[in-house]
């Protein structure tokens, strides 16, 4: 290991504690991203109607991480699909699964998970009933114990937000603040969807500085000028810039993801995948 100001100050403990980390993790903060993922919620389309050719054409892309989400990929043949990822040499670092299954099924759903070769659940989406300050409150007792019951389990568990968090404020206090404070930072990271963030109005570089250490990863999609969503690379944000406070979230992963991707996609997830592939911050 290069010894330099950081690690002198480190000491012989953080040094070792350097070294534990995955190389991946040294690549991230040394400013380049070394594996790009795929939410795969943004090919669900075709997803659902093949999910093992749409396996192969995400890796032939050059992805070497999936994240499942949508598209059906619950009640489809998970052995099958583990078994593709590992022909095309692709990783499931984590799935999404829904409030009411991890409620109802969650055994079934730490079985998918590990099936899936996953090892963080990330909680995707809630909906409007929640959005109170009385059952949002409900819900983290459940969220917090979510992640007490996945960490016993053998996994990690994120949250993922979108705007409403932070647009939503009963009695003054965003949804997403009254999360941070109620949740066991050691059981609930966040998966910080960076364009909903900004579109809720948010600062993604003071988001980040406020949350250290407890970023699970990124959503990664960009923004036009008119708000709307597109590939990364082809609108406003300054993802350069913010990853460069990486040292800071420790984020593990960096995932595309473009609810609205036009099809025939693959040309929309290429270009997101070249864009990033070249950042340097």
């Amino acid at each position: 290991m290069i010894v330099n100001r950081r690690t002198m100050m480190l000491g012989a403990g953080g040094m070792a504690a350097l070294a534990a980390v995955p190389f991946g993790a040294h690549a991230a903060r040394a400013g380049r991203i070394s594996s790009i993922g795929l939410q795969l919620y943004t090919v669900r389309e075709l997803f659902a109607a093949d999910p093992v050719a749409t396996l192969e054409k995400v890796a032939k892309v050059g992805y070497r991480e999936v994240e499942f989400g949508g598209g059906g990929y619950d009640t489809m043949d998970h052995r099958l699909l583990r078994s593709t990822m590992d022909r095309l040499g692709l990783k499931c670092p984590s799935l999404h699964i829904g409030y009411d299954a991890l409620l109802d099924k969650f055994d079934a759903c730490v079985a998918m998970a590990k099936t899936l070769g996953a090892t963080t659940v990330v909680l995707p989406y809630m909906v409007d009933k929640h959005r109170n300050a009385q059952a949002w409150d409900a819900a983290l007792v459940n969220i917090n114990r979510f992640g007490k019951q996945l960490k016993a389990a053998g996994l990690g568990f994120a949250y993922h937000n979108h705007d409403f968090e932070f647009t939503v404020r009963p009695e003054g206090v965003s949804l997403f603040d009254r999360l941070v404070k109620a949740c066991d930072p050691e059981l609930v990271k966040i998966e910080l969807d960076l364009y909903w963030a900004i579109h809720a109005g948010q600062d993604p570089k003071a988001l980040i500085r406020s949350l250290p250490g407890r970023i699970y990863s990124y959503h990664v999609k960009d923004m036009r000028p008119d708000r709307s969503m597109t590939s990364v690379g082809s609108g406003t944000i300054d993802f350069a810039g913010i990853f460069k406070l990486n040292a800071i979230a420790d984020a593990q992963h960096f995932y595309v993801e473009n609810d609205e991707a036009p099809a025939p996609y693959i040309p929309d997830i290429t270009k997101s995948f070249e864009t990033l592939r070249a950042l340097r911050f």
